[in-house]
């Protein structure tokens, strides 16, 4: 099981697809944060409630000339820096006959983005995301949702993953996981794990 963000995903500037988004849309990033991610975020991507739903009225306050499409198409473009380093090192281990799945904390369009438009389905086996399952990284719910849709039992699962909370949930399941830096080979990891 790999992460996406921080993992599959690395964005070149610290600050991630937010760093220009004052300069390039006229919307601070501060401000986006405290009025849309910090009120909204936990309920759009546990499902609860869709994304354009909740970000249309907080654009209208920080920017009415923005629109929730063009904020999303430069949120998700500009978001969207594959470790292609990373999906070569999964892409022999896939071909040696491991599955490879990706378990995430995303909403739905987001989602469907990183698995079409970007093509992550032909590079993974299976796609677990926190707005489908009804949870999220790190509650226990999350990890025996992808135990129930996979089949398999936690000590056959390993977990990839940049945030210490999700690696430490992953083990207190029962499941191999490893804090994932980018530092390592990967077979270094998955060979430590076995």
């Amino acid at each position: 099981m790999v992460d996406v963000d921080g993992v599959v995903i690395v964005h070149p500037d610290e600050c991630g697809w937010i760093a220009n988004l004052e300069r390039d849309l006229g919307i601070s990033a501060s401000a986006l944060q405290s009025a849309f991610f910090a009120r909204h975020w936990k309920d759009i991507s546990h499902g609860r409630a869709a994304l354009r739903e909740r970000l249309a009225p907080v654009l209208h306050e920080l920017n009415p000339a923005i629109s929730c499409e063009r904020l999303i198409r430069y949120w998700f473009s500009n978001d969207a820096h594959l470790d292609e380093a990373l999906l070569a090192q999964l892409a022999a281990i896939r071909a040696g006959g491991l599955e490879i799945h990706l378990a995430t904390v995303q909403e739905h369009e987001r989602a469907h983005y990183l698995w079409k438009d970007l093509d992550l389905q032909s590079r993974f086996d299976g796609f677990h995301y926190a707005a489908e399952l009804g949870c999220a990284k790190p509650d226990a719910s999350f990890y025996e949702a992808v135990e129930r849709r996979t089949g398999y039992a936690p000590r056959d699962l390993l977990l990839l993953d940049d945030a210490v909370e999700n690696v430490e949930a992953a083990r207190d399941r029962g499941w191999a996981a490893a804090l994932w830096t980018g530092d390592t080979c990967l077979r270094t990891v998955i060979a430590a794990h076995s």
